[in-house]
């Protein structure tokens, strides 16, 4: 089967005879041509989509991302101003401690901050390590005001012994009784007495006349001197390098009975001194000051 396809014009006349067969492989020919260029066409117009789509988002990211740096910056601006402001007010509990101690004829020295925890620099770059200092260093000023308080409602307390005065002839007194943070764990802990750094080697002296009761090694005291002072009171001090006295000596007040030191469950040379009313640790601060 064929059919003939005829053109005529004014000048021209065209005839042409052409299978079925053929005819139809044309059409299909010309069917796919057309599929494949509007599927194309459509590709393109849908990735242009998609491309416009993803870029979008994109931008709305970078001004979210814009957004939350402005308010990073003026939170952190913050967060320095309010240290800043903690600072000034410690600065002010600092004189103030200092004014109520030689008031009460204290030594200002022990309720007074050491260089390192006034210093706060908030130009260091992790604002946690200052926002830690600062909270060691108000945990610290609250102990040393509750001593204070201590002192100040002790010092009418009766004469119970001669029992009175430093541990040691120099130091300084670097933690207080009651609780702080463990410096081997760092969780809160009760400290049943009060430290005396010094440098290692200063005498360790008898803060009042007994009988020694302990003069060695004890569990997290290191080298260990107790005396019993009669009236329920006993003092311990602890972390000693070397002990001069022996159990059943008689000592007097200001008797040099060991020798400053690092011994047992310590981090640096110092005196633990404690004081015990009937088997029981009480704030030895009072009688520091007798």
């Amino acid at each position: 089967m064929s059919f003939t396809i005829l053109y005529k014009g004014k000048n021209r006349r065209f005839a042409k005879r052409i299978s079925a067969r053929k005819l139809l492989s044309l059409s299909v020919m010309a069917s796919l041509l057309f599929l494949i260029s509007s599927r194309s066409t459509e590709s393109v117009y849908e990735n242009h989509v998609r491309v416009n789509v993803v870029k979008t988002g994109l931008e709305e990211q970078a001004k979210l991302v814009q957004q939350l740096h402005t308010n990073t910056e003026q939170q952190l601006g913050g967060i320095v101003n309010q240290l800043a402001t903690l600072q000034n007010r410690i600065n002010q509990m600092e004189t103030l401690t200092a004014t109520m101690a030689e008031n009460a004829g204290l030594n200002a020295e022990d309720f007074t901050l050491s260089e390192e925890m006034k210093a706060l620099d908030l130009n260091e770059v992790s604002l946690t390590n200052q926002i830690a200092k600062m909270s060691d260093t108000l945990d610290f000023k609250i102990q040393q005001l509750t001593a204070l308080e201590s002192l100040m409602m002790g010092l009418n307390i009766e004469q119970e012994s001669e029992l009175g005065g430093r541990p040691v002839g120099k130091g300084w007194l670097s933690s207080y009784y009651g609780v702080r943070k463990d410096p081997f764990t760092g969780r809160p802990a009760m400290h049943k007495g009060i430290d005396f750094a010094g440098k290692a080697g200063d005498d360790v002296i008898s803060t009042g006349a007994g009988v020694v009761t302990w003069s060695g090694d004890r569990y997290g005291y290191g080298k260990l001197v107790e005396i019993d002072h009669g009236n329920g009171l006993r003092t311990r001090y602890g972390h000693n390098a070397d002990l001069t006295v022996e159990v059943g000596d008689v000592v007097t007040k200001g008797q040099t009975i060991a020798v400053v030191g690092n011994t047992g469950r310590s981090t640096g040379a110092h005196v633990h001194y404690e004081v015990l009313k009937n088997g029981q640790q009480i704030d030895p601060l009072p009688y520091v000051y007798r």
